[in-house]
């Protein structure tokens, strides 16, 4: 009979041995790596193929979804993407501002404050865009570099607080504090046409109430509100 012996006994220095122990051992190694393997592979297979469960009701259990189920996007209000539209265009003004002033003035302040509104306003235009895209939805209401007109080339109504054609006309001809107050007195306007924005939104029927554009609107409520404060103080600092 060919394989393992089931036993096999000798003599060795006068006291008898079992070889058969260290096959049993080899035996037993065996069986436990094969076990761990099983293990390490049915874990394996978890992680690839994770449970998907849809939350019951209150009271009733929670519902298993195939694997290949995927989240979807809850409904948009037309209200929410005008908003995320004009919230773009109303925040690429604000960087064109900001824009000018390092060759315009040396004020410390107003350039800190400038960079600030800047950065972060330019963060937001691209959060905002990818919300849009996200949902199918176009990132402009207006043909790109063309504020205040429309796709036709006819005239539109700014956003508010946008600063007129006029207005952005002198602010690109002052210098020096001249052009601080005329900054500042602008984008406290258009900073205040905002927050008319943000309170339009939540005033409007099943809008902001998706969980990104209500953080969004939000914070910009916030922050506005605060950077109206020091400019208030900074524009009475140069009368």
């Amino acid at each position: 009979m060919s394989g393992f012996p089931v036993r096999e006994t000798s003599w060795v220095g006068g006291q008898r041995t079992q070889g058969t122990r260290v096959l049993n051992r080899m035996v037993i190694a065996a069986l436990l790596s094969l076990s761990q393997f099983a293990a390490v592979s049915e874990a394996q297979k978890a992680i690839e193929k994770p449970a998907v469960v849809q939350p019951g009701a209150p009271g009733e259990p929670t519902k298993p979804l195939p694997t290949d189920t995927h989240a979807k996007l809850p409904p948009i209000s037309r209200a929410d993407v005008d908003f995320m539209q004009g919230m773009i265009m109303h925040h690429s003004q604000a960087v064109e501002m900001t824009a000018l002033i390092p060759s315009h003035t040396e004020n410390g302040a107003v350039r800190a404050l400038g960079a600030r509104i800047s950065s972060s306003q330019a963060d937001e235009i691209r959060m905002m865009e990818r919300w849009l895209v996200a949902r199918g939805q176009a990132t402009s209401m207006q043909m790109p570099g063309m504020p205040g007109m429309d796709m036709q080339g006819n005239s539109m109504a700014l956003m508010p607080g946008m600063l007129s054609p006029e207005q952005m006309e002198a602010l690109r001809k002052a210098h020096g504090a001249e052009f601080d107050k005329l900054f500042l007195s602008g984008m406290i306007q258009h900073h205040g046409g905002a927050l008319v924005m943000v309170k339009d939104l939540f005033n409007s029927a099943g809008a902001g109430q998706d969980a990104e554009i209500f953080d969004f609107a939000t914070d910009v409520d916030n922050s506005q509100r605060a950077e109206i404060r020091i400019m208030q103080k900074l524009l009475e600092e140069l009368h």
